[in-house]
């Protein structure tokens, strides 16, 4: 799955983990009041997401979607996780191909008790198998109060392109390639998108 990413540790903060890699800022007209009182604010974040995996992933794509389940000791049930992949999986053939596995808690610095897991579930599949745009937002909605949402990292690893696409909450999402040519013409494209705070390290990378 992560064979043109030799070395990569999927976790967040993702962007710093590989050096040709883009992060992007989604939540835009955010003020001072509620969403509710905004609704425009998710809107412009549902928006960005989606115009950025449209253009990322096209429908002949080979994709894996990734999701990560944490385990911290006291018990787990693998069946509710599989939840995300019931609901946003259009036909439920197609989960024939679940991959799971049991891995050592990806941030093994905040495990001091060395017991805690990492459950990572993967999905062989294409664009069309998924619906894409729901499964976004219910991740934008992390931490927005509404519903549906999503509270753990979902990763959209493209064998095809050579791109790893991750959706961290509103405010932003992180887009790594294999190489820089694998994405440069999404850091011309979307130039504008790119989150200020790292621009001038993005580019140093591509200029």
């Amino acid at each position: 799955m992560m064979n043109k990413f030799p070395g990569l540790k999927l976790g967040s903060p993702l962007f710093y983990s590989w050096d040709t890699s883009l992060r992007f800022e989604l939540g835009v007209n955010e003020s001072s009041v509620s969403i509710h009182e905004n609704p425009l604010y998710l809107q412009g974040v549902y928006r960005r997401a989606i115009d950025l995996f449209e253009a990322l992933h096209a429908p002949e794509d080979e994709l894996y979607l990734v999701v990560d389940a944490h385990d911290f000791g006291k018990g787990y049930a693998l069946g509710r996780k599989l939840n995300v992949f019931a609901k946003y999986v259009k036909d439920h053939s197609v989960l024939r191909r679940l991959q799971h596995e049991s891995l050592p808690y990806i941030y093994p610095e905040d495990d001091e008790a060395w017991d805690w897991r990492t459950h990572r579930f993967s999905l062989r599949c294409r664009r069309s198998d998924f619906q894409y745009a729901s499964l976004l937002k219910a991740v934008c909605n992390q931490d927005m109060g509404t519903r549906p949402s999503i509270h753990y990292p979902v990763y959209f690893v493209n064998e095809t392109k050579g791109t790893v696409f991750y959706v961290y909450d509103d405010r932003g999402c992180d887009l790594l390639g294999a190489d820089k040519e694998a994405i440069r013409w999404v850091y011309e494209e979307c130039n504008s998108w790119i989150l200020d705070y790292d621009r001038a390290e993005i580019d140093e990378v591509f200029t």
